[in-house]
């Protein structure tokens, strides 16, 4: 099944509930952490959310860290739907954003880094990350033993070094 079947939009407040239940479950997993469904009303317009025939197949939000620095999070595709280009169309979709709202920086923090490696992110240290850190890392249950990787993708290089990145 081909990627262009699914649409990709703007989160509502009606795909609360089933994004909180796709979030739900891969927290469960391990894969994310947990986000309330008070949260995700609060914060629905970041999020973007791809679906087809009205079925969520996946989700994505862009938070903005700082002036400079925005990070892809919540970024899940029903198993359903696996390998069907979902991750890597919602992904693009919030580059795109990130570079209309005039980030130079787009980080994740992230269990499969070689996903994100694939569309020109790098793998770069938590120290470089301060805004992340000390704003919602510092915050986290997982702090002192954080597992995850943390990979950025720069959005103010020249357009030649992007194209030979993978992005």
């Amino acid at each position: 099944m081909s990627d262009r079947e699914f649409s990709v939009r703007p989160a509502r407040l009606a795909d609360v509930p089933a994004i909180h239940a796709l979030l739900r479950a891969q927290a469960a997993a391990g894969n994310l952490l947990p986000r309330t469904q008070e949260n995700l009303v609060r914060h629905v317009r970041d999020f973007i959310v791809a679906e087809r025939d009205g079925t969520l197949a996946g989700v994505g939000a862009l938070e903005i860290m700082g002036p400079d620095l925005g990070e892809v999070r919540s970024l899940a595709v029903a198993p359903a739907f696996h390998r069907q280009g979902i991750g890597e169309q919602l992904t693009r979709a919030l580059i795109a954003q990130a570079g209309v709202v005039g980030l130079k920086r787009l980080m994740a923090l992230t269990y499969v880094p070689e996903f994100f490696a694939r569309l020109g992110f790098e793998v770069v240290s938590k120290d470089d990350l301060p805004e992340k850190v000390w704003q919602v890392c510092v915050k986290c249950y997982k702090f002192n033993r954080c597992d995850e990787i943390a990979v950025m993708l720069r959005l103010d290089a020249p357009a030649g070094a992007k194209a030979s990145a993978g992005g």
